[in-house]
């Protein structure tokens, strides 16, 4: 899907103009985007932010366009409903900026996931690290699979809550995998599935009380905070979902495809030297 239909920019990637408007009343935003498409700027989002009165609007850029022209044909369309409206801030994003900063979020991703391939490395078992790494994959490219899907705007703000989203779920992949080992050090006897499902049972309850609680102030977040917010906090909730079921069921499952056993689990055992022997 996402090679498909590809990821849907926000002006902090692509740049553009950003235009505040402040209403003497409640905005229509229905009302301001057929102003707008009536004044040729049909690809402009609205949105609100701080009080109903405020309004957000992003142009897409456009070659050789001046931005003093564009906010003043915007505050005119706009007008020419609500006499009282007023342009409070224009800001410009450049292309080269928008770039620089898609650039920018790319590498922070991938030092990310450097980071998290170094960690698991050092903490785990290769065979039990694979299976955390494939997870803190899956769920960035299911989010980004739904923004491309819908075409939800996809800017900074959002990259962060990937991010997060990979955190949490390297987390909880991270609770499960340590009661795996302890189980299976405890346990003599059983199949690797039977000591794994055991170990999920185990850390069940802590990781559904974790999702249901952080899925909580995720939704308040959606209902609540407005338009500026909604991407980042779709993409949480997209992400603690995802996260849930990827520590639990994709990550388990690779380690037993690859045939994981106690030994594996054992701690090395050094080779005494001669020296040792000595009284």
């Amino acid at each position: 899907m996402i090679g498909i239909r590809g990821l849907n920019l926000g002006i902090d990637f692509t740049g553009g103009v950003v235009l505040e408007l402040s209403f003497p009343q409640d905005a229509d935003l229905d009302q301001v985007r057929g102003a707008l498409a009536a004044a040729g700027h049909e690809d402009a989002t609205v949105q609100s932010f701080g009080t109903p009165r405020d309004v957000m609007v992003r142009l897409l850029p456009s070659e050789g366009e001046d931005t003093a022209a564009v906010g003043q044909g915007v505050l005119e369309a706009v007008q020419s409903y609500e006499p009282g409206v007023q342009l409070r801030r224009t800001e410009v994003v450049g292309a080269q900026i928008g770039k620089e900063l898609a650039e920018q979020g790319a590498l922070a991703a991938l030092f990310a996931f450097l980071m998290i391939l170094a960690y698991v490395s050092m903490r785990f078992q290769w065979k039990l690290a694979l299976g955390s790494i494939v997870a803190a994959l899956h769920d960035p490219i299911l989010v980004l699979g739904v923004f491309a899907a819908f075409q939800i705007p996809f800017d900074l703000a959002t990259l962060a809550a990937i991010l997060a989203v990979v955190g949490y779920s390297l987390n909880d992949t991270v609770v499960v995998f340590d009661r795996i080992r302890e189980r299976f050090l405890m346990m003599r006897k059983g199949t690797p599935a039977e000591i794994v499902d055991l170990a999920i049972n185990d850390t069940l309850s802590r990781t559904l009380m974790t999702s249901v609680t952080t899925l909580i102030a995720v939704f308040s977040l959606l209902l609540i905070a407005g338009d500026v917010l909604r991407g980042f906090s779709m993409a949480l909730a997209i992400g603690v979902f995802v996260g849930t079921y990827s520590s639990i069921f994709v990550a388990s499952s690779i380690a037993i495809d690859l045939k994981l056993t106690a030994r594996d689990l054992m701690p090395v055992q050094r080779e005494k030297d001669a020296v040792d022997d000595m009284p």
